[in-house]
């Protein structure tokens, strides 16, 4: 594919930013077609989670530009929608990363150049506030800048609709639509930055949101735990540790090589705090502080890790660990009802153990496809049943708690799992215990992932051609235990062993299950972005001896040998 140079050119004198409109005149002068074609072969793609890619220049690439035409059609979709978007406003947060400040401006520029408000923080913040402030702004929309744990030469820009949740389909591809409808950037009217349509948001947002986190865990307590913490060189650090205090947590010791927003995030290879090595230094401080408790959000605040002491060390939890334990806790205690049936939910390639809790305490359960645009839609459902969705999470470490935001919330997360620490020290017990406690009860659940990458000219082939095979071949068994049923989520139907055939009441997308007479389970997707298939895996083993350690290591051997059977089967190799 041959680039045309008008385009390039015509590209550049739209662009705002002189840094890329050398970086493209460089390729120009060197007439490299390789980079011009990687830079205008495509656009990046607007989906449910906004746009996100490498920094540089040209559609292929995060650039002030592109912001702009991005921005300008989503004011587009918004003054379509409806007339009082424009006295609704949309809200626009960055985070820390290389160019988020222009690439903010930018958004506020444009917002008010189409007529609607533009309710801006003036400072970085994490992402929960601002799915915070949509809703309780009552904005017609937000916008926060970030790449969340991306590498460091990434940027992203991450749209929340009303409500201050992730917007869903067909929204994306209305909004998408709107963007390849802009023509020339010189057309779209530009407010001033101190234009009357640019508005500060106002101080007690964040005040307000401080104050319902900490209402959260009940107020402020006397505490008895030592907290390690790190923000992963992100922008949640500052108004975590303020939660924490005003929660009565008062021997909080911060990472301090990774406590200041940096967007090189110099001393972890990846800032996301599921990579190995990412949670080093955390471990470090707490063993030389003799820390009870570790947690940490990623780079822009919306996820946690969490990890506790035991007589070895320390060990880091699982999303799906988080998930249920904040799940048992505040279902046993009957917490943050306000008076309602309580619901939680999780995705489909999560544990299966929530909905064993769930059924314990006579909660509701839900189960959503995967993102938490997903898990939003099922906290509404539960609002229009008079229930409340007081526990969602998905296993990439994103939890929500309680009914005050609809996303993810890396801040009350961290405050609400410290609660539960303090208040299983004062008896003597760990979180670990805990979680010996949902073994015993309900058998080891572990779960696992692994993926595979399919490169090459022909990989996106050869994903389909790995779904078709398990579609047209597909396991009867998992390990020793026989398939019960066969979930094909894209064809909307679930196969029992029987023959019988249900619809599945989920929208469609990419996604098989297998699921064993013992429980366990087998899940495979494509990925949205890139040629590799992703696999889920979980097993069940439940002890006779009351011994959860023994369970656990039985569970985790059994689902690693079915997922490299597995993994296998669906590349034409073994059988599982």
């Amino acid at each position: 594919m041959s680039i045309d140079r008008a385009q390039v050119l015509a590209w550049m004198d739209e662009d705002p930013d002189p840094e890329t409109r050398e970086e493209l005149q460089a390729l120009l002068d060197i007439d490299d077609e390789a980079g011009l074609e990687d830079r205008f072969g495509e656009r990046l793609e607007f989906g449910t989670a906004g746009i996100r890619g490498a920094l540089g220049a040209g559609p292929n690439r995060m650039n002030r530009a592109l912001v702009r035409r991005v921005t300008a059609g989503l004011a587009d979709r918004l003054n379509q929608a409806a007339g009082a978007a424009g006295a609704r406003g949309v809200v626009v947060g960055r985070d820390a990363r290389h160019k988020s400040d222009a690439f903010a401006a930018d958004a506020a520029v444009v917002l008010a150049g189409a007529g609607l408000g533009v309710w801006k923080f003036s400072d970085i913040v994490p992402t929960p506030l601002v799915a915070y402030a949509v809703r309780t702004l009552e904005a017609a929309a937000g916008v926060m800048v970030t790449a969340s744990h991306n590498p460091p030469a990434d940027n992203g820009y991450k749209v929340f609709g009303p409500g201050g949740r992730q917007i869903v389909s067909p929204l994306d591809e209305e909004i998408s639509a709107a963007i390849d409808a802009v023509e020339s950037l010189n057309d779209v009217p530009l407010a001033q930055p101190d234009d009357d349509l640019i508005w500060t948001v106002p101080a007690d947002v964040p005040e307000q949101y401080l104050s319902q986190v900490v209402a959260l865990v009940g107020g402020p307590a006397e505490r008895r735990i030592t907290i390690v913490y790190s923000a992963m060189h992100g922008v949640a650090g500052a108004m975590c540790l303020r939660a924490l205090d005003e929660a009565g947590f008062i021997d909080v010791h911060a990472v301090a090589e990774q406590f200041e927003p940096d967007p090189d995030f110099p001393t972890v290879s990846f800032p996301n705090p599921e990579e190995p090595g990412a949670m080093d230094a955390s471990i470090a401080l707490a063993q030389e502080v003799e820390a009870d408790l570790i947690v940490a959000n990623d780079p822009d605040g919306d996820r946690i890790a969490v990890g506790f002491r035991t007589a070895g060390g320390y060990r880091m939890l699982t999303g799906d660990e988080i998930g249920v334990l904040l799940a048992e806790d505040i279902l046993a205690r009957g917490a943050m009802t306000q008076g309602r049936t309580p619901a939680v939910a999780t995705t489909v390639v999560s544990s299966s153990l929530l909905s064993k809790v769930a059924a314990h305490h006579d909660a509701e359960y839900a189960e959503t496809l995967t993102g938490f645009k997903w898990l939003a839609v099922a906290a509404i459902d539960a609002e229009d049943r008079d229930a409340i969705m007081v526990l969602s999470y998905e296993q990439a470490l994103g939890v929500c708690v309680g009914d005050l935001v609809r996303d993810k919330d890396g801040i009350s997360g961290i405050v609400a799992m410290a609660d539960l620490a303090d208040r299983l020290a004062a008896d003597g017990r760990t979180l670990g215990d805990l979680l010996d406690d949902l073994t015993i009860r309900h058998g080891a659940h572990v779960t696992q992932g692994r993926s595979v990458m399919l490169e090459g000219d022909d990989g996106e082939v050869l994903v389909q051609a790995a779904l078709d095979r398990l579609r047209s071949n597909p396991p009867t068994s998992l390990g020793e235990s026989p398939v019960i049923q066969v979930w094909d989520h894209d064809a909307g139907v679930v196969t029992s062993a029987d023959g019988t055939v249900e619809p599945i009441d989920l929208p469609p997308t990419p996604l098989l299950r297998y699921v064993a007479e013992d429980g366990t389970r087998v899940m495979v997707r494509p990925s949205g972005t890139e040629p590799k298939l992703k696999f889920y895996g979980e097993a069940v083993h439940h002890t006779k001896s009351n011994d959860p350690t023994a369970a656990r290591h039985a569970a985790a051997g059994k689902v690693g040998a079915v997922l490299d059977a597995f993994m296998a089967r669906a590349q034409g190799g073994a059988k599982v």
